[in-house]
């Protein structure tokens, strides 16, 4: 099996060339620069390619499993999860006043890749960590904060988010758990959560459950959650370990994939009830936790990422290996499959959105140092109302992308990419969860349509297109090697506007036809986005950026894009402001003839 590679030179060309890193981190107030930054995705390729990549198979093979009411995660994760925290490496950009490094978003992002594509399962218990620490910076009081911060964030607790109980999925309205307050300023949770990664586990020493409950007298609906923090075990006032809390793993789903991290059903309050205390406002609780949605969402996002890159270093390994059959155009036998004309389109598929999805990933990640940066308040809206219409695109489309690509990584092995030994499925099956936790591609798609184009009459959208389109029209002025994607690229941009200005004119008249595209919009979106960033690394190319071989990979990467991916740009429009009639004009009696 192939070992794992951190996408170094991807990544230096982006900080060097792409999105000039030093300008950005010296703009940010960071005491980060370029080189240290290289110097610590370095180290955290050496940490996952010795510690992490090894592991992965047998965790999935050994899964988690549930023993006398406790959990335990596959054997050889508990060293690492220990090097991993010892590292330093779960409060990379965590505040220095509980114990983080206080470093920038772009360089989180940059290693959250390299962790879940060397392992996403041992790499989530981290991710939700991350966003309850998040979640608690944002709203928690400041003893709540004192008390659970600083061994969060030292990686000595984990965190989880616990949403969904079984009639409420994505209708968080449906919601039934209890929360009761008690004469402490404490309350009472009881209830049922599914669904909850890494809901138990023999990793840490506490667990912070973050928990959406209704108290007695809340407004019915979604207006009527509230936040809780839930330990699993009670917290002493020198901050001690206390009793067992009153909250329980009854069972461990059996999945798909992610077979090393557990998902467990968690009861809370079978007895006395489990002690919780208020995170936020009352009644306030969705919006706070949407905190920590929209951190998973990037994060899982840049796990569709990850995935995307293992399953491609894999399957190229293999196409360099494989001898089978007579290469079309060529005399000789004996060459590898890297030279049949499919293999070589599969593998270009695969990295011409790998090299889309990274570079906008790290466009995302500035914006977010920018919004938390101490600059201009602005600056810091601009920069926050980008974010936000752009992470159901990240987590939308950079999903999607995966399961198109671990698909093919699949298809270049063949037949024994069907065999669990290859490794190849393994990315398949995991992969396949990331369009569904955190919210569906639907969910996704509907948010881009809904809050962030039809809320503000496309005013963020709009402004983003103009200036992709902006690039495009410079693409066509430059050298004869760009013009030609910068014409396609106005192209899309054009299929583009023409979607967002018949969403606009049919979104309140015809909501239903306006939602039945929206899973197109968010694809078309995601493919111009792409297009955007293949054109600005082809700028950086042609500009100095890269020579001889570099520069004419980033060339063929940017028209294979352009030339297979970005032409479907037109159907899209096609499916959005056509298409709607044709998805409500099935009978409803006739699903099953």
């Amino acid at each position: 099996m192939s070992q794992y590679h951190a996408p170094l030179h991807d990544i230096e060309f982006l900080a060097a060339s792409v999105f000039p890193l030093d300008a950005h981190l010296e703009d940010c107030g960071s005491s980060l620069d370029a080189s240290l930054v290289r110097s610590v995705v370095l180290e955290a390729g050496k940490f996952a390619q010795s510690v992490l990549d090894p592991i992965n198979r047998a965790g999935d093979i050994e899964g988690c499993r549930l023993q006398d009411g406790a959990v335990r995660v596959p054997d050889a994760f508990q060293h690492a999860y220990r090097a991993f925290c010892e590292g330093g490496w779960n409060g990379l950009r965590q505040p220095e006043e509980y114990g983080g490094q206080g470093l920038s978003y772009v360089l989180s992002t940059l290693t959250e890749e390299i962790w879940h594509a060397c392992n996403p399962s041992f790499a989530l218990c981290a991710m939700l960590t991350s966003g309850a620490i998040e979640t608690l910076l944002s709203a928690a009081d400041p003893a709540l904060k004192a008390q659970l911060l600083p061994r969060l964030i030292s990686g000595e607790w984990t965190g989880t988010m616990n949403l969904t109980e079984p009639a409420a999925g994505s209708d968080l309205a449906a919601v039934k758990t209890r929360a009761i307050p008690k004469a402490d300023g404490s309350y009472a949770i009881s209830g049922q959560k599914i669904f909850i990664t890494y809901g138990d586990h023999d990793l840490a020493a506490n667990i912070i459950h973050l928990v959406l409950a209704r108290l007695p007298d809340a407004p019915a609906g979604a207006k009527g959650l509230s936040l809780f923090a839930v330990p699993k075990y009670l917290v002493n006032s020198d901050g001690t370990l206390g009793a067992r809390n009153d909250v329980h793993c009854t069972a461990l789903e059996h999945k798909l994939g992610i077979h090393a991290s557990p998902t467990a059903v968690m009861q809370f309050g079978a007895d006395a009830g489990a002690i919780g205390y208020l995170v936020g406002e009352r009644n306030e609780g969705l919006k706070t936790m949407f905190i920590m949605m929209n951190e998973a969402r990037f994060s899982v996002g840049n796990q569709g990422l990850a995935i995307s890159e293992r399953a491609y270093q894999h399957a190229v390994w293999y196409a360099r290996e494989r001898v089978q059959g007579r290469i079309v155009g060529e005399e000789e036998r004996g060459g590898t499959i890297l030279r049949h004309p499919d293999v070589r389109r599969m593998l270009l598929a695969m990295k011409s959105r790998i090299q889309a999805m990274r570079a906008l990933g790290m466009y995302i990640s500035m914006r977010r140092d920018e919004a938390h940066a101490a600059g201009q308040p602005e600056t810091r809206r601009q920069a926050r109302e980008r974010v936000e219409l752009l992470i159901p695109v990240m987590k939308g489309w950079f999903t999607e992308n995966a399961q198109r690509i671990t698909y093919d990584a699949v298809q270049v092995f063949g037949g024994m990419g069907f065999i669990e030994e290859t490794g190849a499925a393994q990315y398949y099956r995991d992969a396949r969860i990331l369009t569904i936790y955190e919210g569906t591609t639907a969910i996704q798609a509907n948010d881009l349509l809904g809050r962030k184009t039809l809320r503000d009459r496309g005013a963020q959208a709009g402004g983003l297109l103009d200036e992709i389109r902006q690039l495009a029209r410079a693409l066509q002025e430059g050298a004869a090697a760009s013009r030609a994607f910068g014409e396609r690229l106005e192209h899309a941009c054009v299929h583009l506007r023409a979607a967002i200005d018949w969403l606009l004119a049919h979104g309140a008249e015809d909501p239903r036809g306006a939602h039945a595209g929206a899973a197109a919009y968010l694809e078309l979106w995601g493919t111009v986005a792409g297009a955007w960033m293949h054109g600005l690394r082809l700028r950086a190319a042609l500009g100095g950026g890269l020579e001889g071989e570099a520069r004419q990979a980033a060339q063929a990467s940017a028209q294979f894009y352009a030339d297979h991916i970005l032409i479907h740009a037109g159907g899209l429009k096609t499916a959005i402001c056509e298409g709607a009639e044709s998805v409500d004009g099935f009978p409803d009696t006739r699903w099953t003839e």
